[in-house]
């Protein structure tokens, strides 16, 4: 091998590591001591003992589903864990999501939903708020397409048992949520089992990107708490 055969591989071998680099990085969305980077209704959203507070009370009701959302840009392929826990009612997680269109407060949010809940049934779908409804539910593997005449359709091919998935969440305690987005390819995990996927072939709906978004649900008192949340 000739010396500038040397230094062009070395080169090449440090730009690679660079990349790798970048692509696997991760980073902290939550400081653990602020809403720093986050906007949301502070009659529903605080910090408290190191964590995200998301809270709908009989004194301070939400008028419909009110959204915390990240101010750190859009979303597109990600790797998404954090930490979870709900003491009433239903919550959730949106991603590659966007603010509903005409006047409202600024916190009202659609788009791809892996929701969080205090029930048996709901844990780990994916659910479209205010976008097509449930896309995907537990134990399933769901392909969105449209047909000849513009309508959805959903196949869906069964992988999992969704009672003996929901074994896996943990109520009233602390459970790790992970999402990941490969194209239109969405995947979610709670404490390391899969729960659903979905592959969204509608061209006219589907999106590329988007905002992340923790929901307070509207209706009776609820309580929900994220920390540790980390982009990759």
């Amino acid at each position: 091998m000739t010396k500038n055969s040397s230094k062009f591989l070395l080169a090449t071998l440090i730009s690679f590591s660079a990349v790798t680099s970048f692509l696997q990085a991760e980073k902290s969305l939550f400081d653990g001591k602020s809403l720093h980077g986050w906007a949301g209704n502070p009659d529903h959203w605080s910090v408290k003992n190191g964590a995200i507070v998301g809270e709908n009370t009989k004194e301070k009701p939400t008028k419909g589903n009110t959204f915390l959302i990240w101010k750190g840009g859009k979303l597109k392929d990600f790797d998404l864990t954090l930490d979870c826990k709900i003491d009433a009612g239903n919550s959730g997680i949106q991603y590659r999501s966007f603010v509903k269109p005409g006047k409202h407060d600024g916190w009202r949010i659609s788009g791809y939903q892996a929701d969080f809940e205090a029930g048996d049934r709901f844990s780990g779908i994916c659910y479209g708020e205010g976008f097509r409804g449930i896309l995907s539910m537990r134990g399933e593997k769901t392909i969105l397409t449209l047909d000849s005449k513009g309508k959805l359709q959903k196949k869906a091919e069964k992988f999992g048992d969704t009672k003996e998935l929901g074994k896996t969440v943990k109520k009233g305690k602390w459970n790790t949520y992970r999402i990941t987005a490969k194209g239109y390819e969405f995947t979610h995990y709670i404490n390391g089992v899969k729960m659903t996927e979905l592959i969204d072939n509608d061209e006219k709906t589907r999106r590329a990107d988007g905002l992340l978004a923790f929901q307070v649900h509207q209706g009776p008192p609820m309580k929900v708490y994220f920390k540790n949340i980390v982009l990759k």
